[in-house]
């Protein structure tokens, strides 16, 4: 296994895993921004402690080791207090984490327009002083640029050719985060989800979830835990679900802003939609592009 590839951004650095001391039954969950990271990191918790109220809220519960927001011998402290099996937030591609047998990698895809679209709305409800200061920036000298229609900024950012390594949260970034963990999607450790297959069969994921992290849940109280991992459960509980991330959501109701698939195709023209589906066919192999645009679990290992 080669060492793995380090992944920095002014918010974020991978370099933070190299080294970290996993315990057996880890878990990694490893995502794209916007792509269903809390709801798996609920979902987790829901299966882990059996309770549709768990001690602490989730982000604490399940940290992002990579966030520079934190320093990263608060965050490594914190996952040592921790005697419950841990399970750990990180947007880094499988590539960038160590690989450890002992450690389940959950990788939650979505499809890329409807990632963009909510990542676009998710920016204008993050204060970037605070970002900023949190993460040892200094303030710019001049206030940014107002962000273009929505329609506008999705049109670019299909067509940004930036480096995936430079901007994970580019469509290139997008399909390299998905494409690697699509070649590695028959080893036992890596278990690939679909955002669309939680929605469509909520209580069929995590079952099948519970099963390969080795989780047995008595019958009399699964259906209060599906229920409380539902889009609309998390929603009316921002302060023990959405991210805290020391103050940077403006309104962190407004994490949860529609939680459906579609908002990317509503937004463009047949002729546009043709245009992205040419620009992924150059990023990712058909089979992958299958399975992400149509959210099929069975061209996706159970």
């Amino acid at each position: 296994m080669p060492p793995p590839v380090r992944y920095q951004s002014p918010d974020e650095d991978s370099a933070r895993w190299f080294g970290f001391p996993f315990r057996p039954g880890d878990i990694v969950i490893s995502t794209r921004s916007k792509s269903g990271t809390t709801w798996m990191q609920m979902i987790c918790a829901l299966l882990i402690f059996q309770t549709v109220d768990p001690p602490a809220p989730v982000a604490e519960l399940s940290p992002w080791l990579d966030w520079l927001g934190t320093p990263r011998a608060e965050v490594y402290a914190l996952l040592e207090r921790q005697e419950h099996r841990r399970f750990i937030k990180t947007h880094t591609p499988l590539d960038g984490v160590p690989f450890d047998s002992r450690v389940t990698y959950i990788v939650v895809a979505r499809h890329p327009l409807d990632m963009a679209v909510s990542l676009y709305f998710q920016s204008l409800n993050l204060d970037r002083a605070r970002m900023n200061k949190l993460t040892g920036r200094p303030a710019p000298a001049e206030p940014p640029a107002p962000r273009p229609p929505l329609r506008e900024w999705l049109l670019s950012w299909i067509d940004d050719d930036v480096a995936p390594h430079e901007a994970l949260d580019s469509l290139h970034g997008v399909m390299w985060h998905y494409s690697g963990a699509w070649e590695r999607r028959q080893e036992p450790q890596v278990v690939l989800v679909h955002y669309d297959d939680l929605s469509a069969d909520l209580g069929g994921e995590m079952r099948r979830l519970a099963c390969r992290l080795g989780i047995t849940v008595a019958d009399e109280i699964w259906n209060e835990l599906v229920r409380a991992a539902t889009f609309e459960q998390m929603r009316d509980r921002p302060d023990r679900v959405a991210p805290a991330m020391a103050g940077i959501l403006k309104d962190p109701a407004a994490f949860f802003r529609r939680g459906t698939s579609g908002a990317g195709v509503e937004v463009l023209t047949p002729e546009e939609l043709s245009h992205y589906q040419a620009r992924v066919a150059e990023l990712a192999p058909p089979d992958l592009l299958r399975w992400l645009h149509g959210g099929g679990r069975g061209t996706a290992p159970a």
